[in-house]
């Protein structure tokens, strides 16, 4: 006999794994079950429902998957388990036959978990799967991974929002989906085509957290390049930039800031150095999908649409815009077929590149993308060498930025916790204060003078 949970005011938990999208998406889960009387559990294992937000971007990822829910069945064997998110979305046998699990809702169902989930199920049961429509999980379907496209028929922007957060600095969700099929890569798979938010709603919530204690608010989506195509009039991310630094700076700026994502090269042109050089919110910090620094390798992960080579120009005008700034990127190696002559072109940049940070990401075959059945797959040792290679240029990188940031007289770094010791500063470098600062709560905006480096982390003094 079914019972609906939110009659009772359950206690639940939620596990969350993959990009900074679901995290927002977990919290806008979270605000809504406690508005409906429901309570968060101190830990898992005191949970009557436990949900998993999960993320199928990698192998790696989707190993980390199976783990997170037989841990969560481990430490509450009587719980019910929710499975939601992307490899919700493709592979739904799979995850449906691991302990625990009692109900299965895909991506593009996830906004159905608005509402707190039925999850009843007799032992013999398959886990049921979320969906007005007749959603059915892709593995056991009969259907090959590249169905799920046709099939994810959610047009509109994913009724999700927030107005706190459970960290320091807060998310704006802008933009979800994906209508550029790369060939290594199975988001458009998991989360569908692009949809914007409107300009309206993310200026609303944007003035929800700021109202409500937050001084920074990352501007995210999963393709920011896509913003604003499915909106008339069409506009791009840039003007969404100029719309919100319209409509915040006069009450703002000075006291609170904005940083984006991640944005793809081919988004930095003049309009970009417009944008950023009249901002008086933006961070001087930039993270670039880049992938790979090699022309003909980019034609064959279908990301022809940009040049390489455009970004070194980009970084000097950008340097006349902020003379410091933190740069940052994705970067994908030993792609199927990567001679070492590509290979050293992606070398070369990152060399070239005045890079703070990057991610550097073997490649990873994700079933039903393209690439998955190319010739020319690459061992684990290319792998594992290739990568170590360009982390060790990056990590050099990363060094002399943080020996270059001890000579800027002041960041502003934003309070991260209680103790009040770190922080994270303009150029998105790791900060921990020298002396706590005083009279300053967590998530506020401390300036403060770089005094030395300890590892990967500036120590800073505050000014006051």
């Amino acid at each position: 006999m079914s019972k609906h949970l939110s009659d009772s005011g359950k206690t639940f938990a939620l596990v969350t794994l993959g990009c900074k999208v679901n995290q927002y998406e977990t919290h806008a889960l979270r605000e809504a079950w406690l508005a409906q009387g429901h309570r968060e559990a101190a830990n898992p294992a005191e949970a009557d429902l436990i949900c998993v937000n999960t993320c199928a971007v990698t192998a790696r990822a989707v190993v980390d998957v199976r783990a997170a829910v037989r841990r969560a069945h481990r430490a509450a064997p009587n719980a019910r388990i929710v499975v939601t998110g992307c490899a919700a979305q493709v592979l739904g046998e799979e995850l449906a036959a691991l302990p625990g699990v009692t109900l299965l809702v895909p991506q593009q169902e996830k906004h159905s978990l608005n509402t707190f989930p039925e999850t009843t199920r007799t032992p013999s049961q398959a886990p049921p799967v979320a969906g007005s429509r007749g959603v059915t999980p892709l593995a056991g379907a009969g259907q090959g991974p590249a169905s799920i496209q046709d099939g994810f028929d959610n047009k509109a922007f994913p009724p999700f929002q927030v107005s706190g957060y459970d960290r320091a600095r807060a998310m704006l969700k802008v933009q979800d989906g994906c209508s550029h099929r790369c060939t290594y890569c199975i988001v458009p798979l998991t989360r569908g085509a692009s949809r914007s938010r409107l300009p309206e709603d993310s200026l609303a919530e944007a003035r929800r957290l700021l109202g409500a204690g937050f001084r920074e608010l990352t501007v995210s989506g999963i393709n920011l390049a896509q913003y604003g195509r499915d909106l008339t009039p069409h506009h791009d991310f840039w003007d969404l930039l100029a719309l919100l630094e319209k409509k915040l700076a006069p009450e703002w700026a000075g006291r609170a800031r904005l940083r984006i994502s991640s944005l793809e090269p081919g988004q930095l042109g003049d309009k970009a150095l417009e944008t950023l050089g009249n901002s008086r919110l933006i961070a001087p910090h930039l993270h670039l999908s880049l992938q790979s620094g090699s022309r003909s390798l980019l034609k064959r992960m279908g990301r022809g649409h940009y040049a390489p080579a455009m970004l070194e120009g980009f970084c000097r005008e950008l340097a006349r815009v902020w003379p410091l700034s933190g740069l940052g990127a994705d970067i994908l190696t030993a792609f199927p077929g990567e001679t070492e002559e590509e290979f050293t072109e992606t070398l070369a940049l990152c060399q070239t590149l005045p890079f703070s940070y990057a991610h550097v990401f073997p490649y990873s075959r994700r079933p039903g993308t393209p690439a998955a059945d190319w010739p020319g797959q690459l061992g684990a040792e290319v792998k594992k060498a290739r990568a170590a290679t360009l982390r060790a240029c990056i990590a050099d990188k990363k060094a002399a930025f943080l020996r270059r940031s001890l000579d800027s007289p002041q960041v502003l770094v934003v309070r991260e916790s209680v103790s009040g010791i770190k922080g994270v500063n303009e150029f998105y470098l790791d900060c921990v204060f020298e002396i706590p600062p005083k009279n300053a709560a967590p998530r506020e905006l401390v300036a403060a003078r770089p005094v030395a480096v300890d590892g990967e982390r500036l120590v800073v003094r505050p000014l006051f």
